[in-house]
């Protein structure tokens, strides 16, 4: 397996290729040494790297914000676009029936191969070696975090308990894939106005666009 490419995408060189090798395989391959357990590391990594970058840069944020902020930054979507950009999906070592289903554009495989890989650069070459591959890939949208934020979830909520006391209504209209890689489509309505609906891999993350959605829909100046 050629991965000089990749590593000239990330900027990172391994030096025991065993470890990118597991990183990049899917579990689907039905090996013993797939990638599942470097996700579940590489998501605390991650997370670890940018609780740590919100504390020492952006102090400014209300306690109250923290949390929320952290999840636009650490999260399935997030994940699975930094694969894409790092073209991560031409490298992954896929089972058959992931093969044939393309499963190397599926959001929830992308999503989970990128915290594979950062577990393996953690496991190679060390935190700070982790550290820079995320901070030069969560660049952007650590840049554009909004100082006085409020997830669309919670505009939307407030805006309807005021106006109308009462709340709009979430549902899961479509689920797509396998069990281990689902896509979500969900719709938010309320009232008259128009419906809007989102599609994500994680139901939470699909709310939020649904809300996003749901307020330029309906031009709501909120």
């Amino acid at each position: 397996m050629k991965t000089e490419l990749l590593e000239s995408y990330i900027s990172y060189t391994f030096k025991d290729k065993s470890i990118l090798k597991r990183a990049l395989t899917h579990k689907s391959t039905m090996v013993s040494m797939h990638n599942e357990q470097y996700e579940f590391l590489g998501d605390r990594v991650l997370g670890l790297v940018i609780a740590e970058t919100l504390q020492q840069n952006y102090s400014e944020i209300s306690e109250g914000n923290l949390d929320k902020v952290f999840s636009t930054l650490v999260n399935k979507d997030i994940c699975a676009e930094v694969a894409s950009k790092i073209n991560l999906g031409d490298f992954l070592i896929l089972g058959k029936t992931e093969i044939a289903s393309d499963g190397k554009n599926k959001i929830g495989i992308l999503a989970d191969s990128c915290e594979a890989l950062i577990a393996s650069i953690y496991l190679d070459g060390g935190y700070i070696e982790a550290k820079n591959f995320i901070i030069n890939n969560w660049k952007k949208s650590l840049d554009s975090i909004d100082l006085n934020f409020k997830d669309p979830k919670s505009t939307l909520q407030e805006w309807s308990l005021k106006k109308y006391k009462r709340l709009p209504e979430y549902k899961v209209i479509q689920e797509d894939g396998p069990a281990h890689s689902p896509t979500f489509k969900v719709s938010v309505k309320f009232d008259s106005y128009q419906e809007a609906e989102a599609t994500s891999g994680n139901i939470k993350d699909a709310e939020k666009k649904a809300a996003v959605e749901f307020i330029k829909l309906n031009k709501l100046e909120i």
